[in-house]
C-alpha cells in the first residue's frame, strides 16, 4: 500500500476526528459554564454533588468513562447498545471536558475583583446583566490561554474513540498498521494531529490578541 493511499483511507476517518472534536466544545463549553456556576452556588447541596461530579470526572480516565457511557446502559439496564457510537463518545467526551472546563471559569470568575460588582450594582445593572456584560467578557479573556491547552489536549484525545470502536483516524490508522505490518499509518496521523492541532493553536491566539484590548 502506497503513502498516498494510507493517507486518503485515514483521510476518511479525519471527518469523524472533527466531529468529536467540534461537537464536544459545543456542549462542553456551555456545560462548562453552568457547573462552574453551581459550583460556586450558596446551596451546600448543589455545591456538594457538582463538586463531586467534577471530582470524579478529573479523577478517572477518559478511556474508562468512555467505556461507562458506551456499555453501562447495556450491563446495567439491558438497554442495547447504539449502532452510532458518535453519540456515546460525544456524551463521554462533553462531561469530562465540561469539568475540566468549569474549574477554569470557576478560576477566571472568582479573579474578578469584588468592587466590580458592587461598582455594577450602584449603576443599577441586575445580577444577570453584571454578569453577561462586564464579569464575563473579562472572564472569556483571563482564561482563553487555560481552554487554549485544553482544547489542544482535546485534539489528541479524540484518539481514544478507539475504545470503543469508533472508526475515527487512528483506529483506521491502527488498522492499516496491523495489516501492512508498518508503523508508517502511525507516522502519519501524528502529522494529522500536529497539522489539526497548529490551526486550533493559530486561531485561538488570534483569538486571544484579538481580546487584549488593553495593549
Amino acid at each position: 500500500m502506497t503513502v498516498m493511499t494510507m493517507i486518503t483511507k485515514m483521510s476518511e476517518g479525519l471527518g469523524r476526528t472533527c466531529a468529536i472534536f467540534f461537537l464536544t466544545l459545543l456542549f462542553s463549553l456551555p456545560l462548562g459554564l453552568i457547573v462552574s456556576l453551581l459550583r460556586m452556588s450558596k446551596n451546600r447541596i448543589v455545591s456538594s454533588i457538582t463538586r463531586v461530579y467534577i471530582s470524579v470526572l478529573r479523577g478517572t480516565p477518559l478511556m474508562l468513562q468512555l467505556l461507562a457511557v458506551t456499555y453501562g446502559p447495556y450491563y446495567l439496564f439491558g438497554v442495547s447498545v447504539s449502532r452510532e457510537k458518535l453519540i456515546p463518545v460525544v456524551i463521554a467526551f462533553s462531561l469530562n471536558y465540561a469539568a475540566y472546563f468549569a474549574e477554569i471559569y470557576r478560576g477566571g470568575i472568582e479573579s474578578i475583583g469584588r468592587g466590580q460588582y458592587e461598582a455594577a450594582e450602584v449603576l443599577g445593572y441586575s445580577r444577570t446583566q453584571c454578569f453577561t456584560r462586564i464579569i464575563l467578557p473579562q472572564v472569556i479573556k483571563r482564561i482563553i490561554p487555560s481552554v487554549t491547552n485544553e482544547v489542544v489536549t482535546l485534539v489528541k484525545d479524540t484518539s481514544m474513540a478507539f475504545t470503543v470502536a469508533y472508526q475515527e483516524m487512528f483506529t483506521i490508522g491502527k488498522q492499516i498498521a496491523n495489516s501492512q505490518t508498518s508503523f508508517l499509518p502511525f507516522v502519519i496521523a501524528g502529522v494529522f494531529y500536529f497539522i489539526f492541532n497548529a490551526i486550533v493553536g493559530f486561531i485561538m491566539g488570534r483569538f486571544e490578541k484579538r481580546l487584549s484590548y488593553y495593549r
